[in-house]
């Protein structure tokens, strides 16, 4: 069960991942200033990496291990780790500072990661 859940929770990170990317994407190319729905899709997405990687530890605490986990352990470490430096940057910025594209551009960078970490599995990103 915990598998399963792990490997569904990716469509959710996904998901998450597109909405704060083209909500961002959107606001910068209208000139909107940062607001608080930015704030609530990056705590969202955050959010789903960290559960993602808590059912995944589960999962892990359960006895199954084999070699190639050790590469997507240390994907899936590094995309939790860097989806939480963006929100975090912004949090300590001055209002007028803060500005959408670090979000665009933590986002991509975690999907990346995630998508990376899956392929060391040797399972299919989508499907």
């Amino acid at each position: 069960m915990l598998f399963y859940a792990h490997s569904g929770f990716r469509y959710l990170v996904l998901l998450a991942g597109v909405l704060v990317i083209g909500y961002a994407a959107y606001a910068a190319a209208t000139g909107r200033p940062y607001d608080k729905t930015m704030r609530i899709l990056a705590a969202a997405f955050t959010g789903t990496v960290d559960l993602t990687a808590l059912i995944g530890v589960a999962y892990l605490l359960s006895g199954v291990f084999y070699p190639q986990l050790g590469g997507h352990i240390v994907m899936m470490v590094l995309a939790a780790v860097v989806a939480h430096i963006v929100p975090a940057v912004m949090k300590r910025r001055p209002m007028v500072d803060r500005t959408y594209m670090p979000h665009i551009v933590g986002t991509v960078v975690v999907l990346g990661l995630i998508a990376t970490g899956i392929v060391a599995i040797g399972r299919p990103i989508v499907g």
